[in-house]
């Protein structure tokens, strides 16, 4: 297998990609359909369309040039909010390989560099691997609801790490 590359930043087909990597593996292995694959490509190309290089966060793991992970901080709201981790994603053909803790350490980093306080994501009961992933990169679980914004109901959570620079 070849180098595997973490690019900060757009690339051409990256909304389309990654809106793929979520429609397949979510689609494939939780039966989510058109719903969820469509929110996904919407929300992440108004995502792309206001993205501010020092306040968001926009990487891709590519392999031989062919996207096979992303991660991306929505940094609008971190002051009031925190900042929101969306769209972290490895493709089945390279999970379990350290991408995904590669891609959610340099997310931290990132909200590190920024002087983010807190960061959040939304995932839901039975993604055992991410699971451990957020955990390990500091992340804990807060809040634990049914709930069906992914088109689908499920067990939502939602993790909140937080850092103190001080």
């Amino acid at each position: 297998m070849g180098e595997i590359d973490i690019i900060k930043g757009y690339v051409p087909g990256a909304i389309g990609r990654i809106a793929e990597l979520h429609g397949l593996y979510y689609g494939i292995h939780w039966g989510f359909g058109l719903f969820f694959e469509a929110k996904v490509a919407g929300e992440l190309a108004g995502f792309l369309a206001r993205y501010d290089d020092h306040r968001d966060g926009f990487w891709i793991a590519s392999h031989d040039g062919r996207i096979e992970g992303s991660i991306t901080v929505d940094g609008l709201k971190a002051s009031a909010e925190g900042a929101h981790l969306r769209w972290f994603i490895v493709s089945d053909a390279l999970r379990g390989q350290g991408i995904g803790n590669n891609l959610l350490g340099t997310a931290v980093d990132f909200c590190k560099s920024r002087g983010y306080r807190r960061a959040y994501l939304w995932t839901f009961e039975g993604l055992d691997p991410a699971r451990h992933i957020y955990e390990k990169n500091g992340f804990i679980l807060i809040e634990s609801r049914c709930g069906n914004q992914w088109g689908t109901e499920v067990t939502e959570q939602r993790f909140e790490w937080t850092y103190d620079a001080s």
